[in-house]
């Protein structure tokens, strides 16, 4: 939450709409509800039935068209701010980028962001690679790219790039933490007994470096901000 509202914060008013869009879509409209605190008009972006109907629920008032950020279904110049909340990897950027400045109105801006687990702390580490040995993947680098290939990587080399890494903190109950752990993607293919005696091996671990069983999460949030040429 504070990421959207560090990117907003260039603005001390919204004069015109802003788009959301998270992951090709809009999704529970966590980044839309954030931008709407900040007076924003959004249009929210979503091409997933079940989604659509999850983000209507949450915000029935707010307006969603069907589409990707492959292919706006925008007018020219039309947005001040388009927004990709953990996303902009599911797109081409060689279409997505196009697609952005199209929309954009002259001196508008995009905002792209993940939320990173931050590897530089002893514990996260140990634990991630934990985890990819238990689901068979890779480790991720703990190094982070430097803002060149940051950039780069993200397609928007050319364009008038800053970045920003926030890092933040949050304290949780030892058993959100393993449930959000269990929940990402690379457990759901592994057998369910197999995940049950890793996850409480892992409680056993925590309870040493967390004998409270309150787990310090550290994360942080990536952010590019281009502006349009």
């Amino acid at each position: 939450m504070r990421t959207v509202r560090a990117v907003c914060a260039r603005w001390d008013r919204l004069v015109g709409p802003a788009v959301v869009e998270a992951e090709g879509r809009a999704g529970t409209g966590i980044a839309t509800s954030l931008l709407r605190e900040r007076g924003a008009d959004v249009v929210a972006v979503e091409p997933g039935d079940a989604m659509a109907v999850e983000f209507r629920r949450v915000l029935p008032d707010v307006p969603i068209v069907r589409g990707d950020g492959n292919a706006l279904p925008l007018a020219d110049a039309s947005h001040d701010l388009i927004t990709y909340a953990q996303s902009w990897q599911w797109t081409d950027t060689g279409r997505s980028v196009p697609e952005s400045l199209r929309v954009l109105r002259t001196d508008g801006t995009l905002a792209i962001w993940w939320n990173t687990t931050a590897f530089d702390v002893l514990w996260i580490r140990a634990q991630h690679e934990r985890m990819a040995h238990h689901c068979g993947v890779p480790a991720r680098s703990a190094v982070r790219p430097n803002d060149s290939e940051a950039i780069r990587l993200a397609g928007l080399t050319g364009l008038r790039v800053v970045r920003r890494q926030i890092r933040w903190q949050r304290t949780v109950p030892l058993d959100t933490h393993l449930a959000n752990i269990s929940s990402r993607s690379a457990f759901l293919v592994v057998d369910q007994t197999t995940n049950r005696a890793f996850l409480a091996e892992e409680r056993g671990r925590l309870r040493e470096t967390f004998p409270d069983e309150m787990v310090d999460e550290i994360y942080v949030v990536d952010v590019l901000v281009a502006a349009r040429p």
